[in-house]
């Protein structure tokens, strides 16, 4: 993309615009505070270099000890102005600013929170930890940028810019000179920063990837010695960090030589010319030092100005990133007047379900399709159990009935019902899930039991923890259900964490019920008695198993068996080992291995 050197590029504009438009109006009065505070901070250094005139004046040359008191006093006030003008307009931009950041975080964090299965795959949790934590205060800071340079910088310029032209029109034009070939060169620079910005994001998520992959896999980390891999995995993105933060800072600093150097010559030809003007003409010495100090009070904003494109670029960025996220589409949502879900006896019913995970398709090839032409009916209140071998599409299912995804061809309903006319919190609201990757949240047993149910008793979160026969353990605890789990329940066991799970779906009291291998990290005895509490819990509602065990599901009212996607034989545990077939092959390898 070309740059133009004297404005951003047109996308670069059109996300400014944006930035002002969402977040600009809604704190307007602030920000015109703050403006005015600028605008005082611009007069008074100004002023401060209109008064150097009647300073010089009043006291070397008319050596007037009354002038000098008065203008030593306006001195005085012009400065307490200044500070307290200065102290408000940061305070209250800092204020303006953390209220933007806090807005665009939950922004985004809501856009996460209603996207799709697909959506967590474009974007693994790395890249959207290190967005939300970074890209909202890239935002900020353009628009900081922005008010602070157009606000307080530039009406500081134009206030001493006008000191300067009435003090003289033709030193005036040779300070002016330092303008064009500065823009030309900072033209030169902002493509590298805008390259090295984007890259330094990059590698700021391979930070946090590598530190989330250490910390959740510690163990296996230290178990197969794997801390030098780990350490040169983060050492690479830590250096690779350092470099681009160094490219953009080396590119940011190239203004400063260049501006030193051409305000030298400016001043140099200033000083030359000033000299011969008071040789021959006999001007004042106090309009020269009026003039040479707004030249130098000058200098900073115009260097700030100068060095504002490429500052800005490096905030862009982040924008742009962010605003990827809040641009990306909705794909799970309501229809429009979608209607809550009407149970009766909860029947799940899969007709002629094929699905293909997004950016899997392969021309519509059925090959790179994971469901193919799946017809089931769960009926309502009994058990449903799918098995088959890894791969087969079982968790699949799981996802498809919850609304993870949509399908594309065939329909699941419920009672009927098309679950892509229902709304999803009704639909997910009659829905218990345990997923085989048991996940609990940091924070105390308790909580974990009773999530998404912040009305709870405690009778209710006890008695479904001993419903998951959960109860006995949790009571063992430090702290007992008020005891801290940890991040993703480290502080609890393998089998203990499942148990967890399983009360949090007890608790829901939901009339259907998933089940995704809920019972793989269990030990035989633990199992035997999380599945009586699942035959209780199983009573008059609808329940899905998906099992490798078989053991688990040989008492299930209907028995589905997938392979390579596809459905290869359904009925009951006496029924299959009859049809010689793949669920009998399943199970005499489990029972020939020991499988109890």
């Amino acid at each position: 993309m070309g740059v133009n050197p004297n404005i951003l590029s047109s996308s670069n504009v059109e996300l400014v615009k944006r930035l002002f438009r969402e977040n600009f109006r809604e704190y307007a009065g602030r920000y015109a505070l703050v403006i005015v505070f600028m605008a005082i901070v611009a007069l008074t250094t100004a002023l401060t270099a209109w008064i150097v005139r009647d300073v010089v004046d009043s006291v070397f040359i008319e050596q007037d000890f009354e002038k000098s008191f008065y203008v030593g006093l306006f001195v005085i006030l012009i400065f307490t102005v200044k500070g307290f003008a200065s102290y408000g307009q940061l305070v209250t931009l800092a204020k303006v600013g953390n209220a933007i950041v806090a807005k665009l975080q939950l922004r985004m964090f809501d856009k996460v929170l209603t996207q799709s299965g697909a959506f967590y795959s474009k974007y693994p949790s790395n890249d959207l930890i290190t967005r939300l934590a970074q890209n909202a205060h890239a935002a900020r800071l353009v628009i900081d940028m922005l008010v602070t340079s157009l606000g307080r910088d530039v009406l500081t310029l134009i206030g001493l810019m006008i000191v300067m032209i009435i003090q003289d029109p033709f030193l005036s034009l040779i300070a002016l000179s330092i303008a064009p070939p500065v823009i030309i060169a900072i033209a030169t620079f902002v493509r590298r920063v805008r390259k090295a910005a984007k890259q330094q994001f990059d590698f700021n998520t391979k930070i946090v990837r590598a530190t989330q992959d250490t910390v959740a896999g510690i163990s296996i980390v230290k178990s197969f010695g794997m801390e030098k891999l780990m350490r040169e995995k983060m050492g690479s993105a830590v250096h690779s960090v350092e470099s681009r933060m160094n490219r953009i800072a080396a590119l940011s600093a190239r203004t400063s030589p260049l501006m030193e150097t051409l305000g030298g010559l400016c001043l140099g030809a200033v000083i030359i010319y000033a000299g011969w003007s008071a040789t021959d003409s006999g001007r004042s010495p106090a309009e020269f030092t009026a003039f040479l100090t707004a030249f130098l009070l000058a200098y900073d904003p115009a260097k700030r100005i100068a060095r504002l494109h490429i500052n800005l670029e490096a905030g862009l960025v982040g924008a742009r990133l962010m605003y990827e996220v809040l641009d990306e589409p909705v794909v799970i949502m309501d229809k429009p007047g979608a209607k809550p879900l009407s149970l009766n006896k909860g029947a799940v019913n899969f007709k002629d379900v094929s699905f293909a995970y997004p950016g899997q398709e392969v021309d519509g090839q059925s090959d790179s399709k994971v469901l193919r032409n799946i017809n089931f009916l769960a009926k309502g209140g009994e058990t449903t159990a799918i098995v088959g071998p890894s791969g087969a599409g079982k968790s699949t299912v799981m996802a498809l009935m919850q609304r993870f995804f949509d399908v594309r061809e065939g329909e699941i309903k419920v009672d009927g019902q098309d679950i892509r006319d229902v709304s999803l919190s009704s639909l997910r609201n009659s829905v218990a899930f345990v997923s085989q990757n048991t996940f609990l949240f940091d924070g105390t047993v308790r909580e974990n039991i009773a999530a998404g149910l912040s009305d709870a008793s405690n009778e209710q979160i006890e008695q479904a923890a001993k419903i998951a026969n959960a109860h006995d353990f949790i009571v063992q605890l430090e702290n007992g259900y008020d005891a801290e789990v940890g991040e993703n329940g480290l502080k609890l066991s393998g089998g203990q964490r499942q148990r967890v799970a399983i009360a949090r779906a007890v608790l829901k009291d939901a009339p259907i019920v998933l089940l995704d291998e809920a019972t793989s990290a269990l030990d035989n005895e633990s199992e035997r008695l999380i599945q009586d509490a699942f035959e209780e819990l199983s009573k008059g509602r609808t329940t899905i198993v998906i099992a490798h065990r078989l053991s688990t599901i040989m008492s299930a009212d209907m028995i589905h068996v997938l392979k390579d996607g596809e459905l290869v034989e359904s009925g009951r545990h006496e029924e299959l080992l009859a049809q010689d077939n793949v669920y009998k092959h399943l199970f005499e390898i489990q029972f020939r291995d020991g499988e109890k």
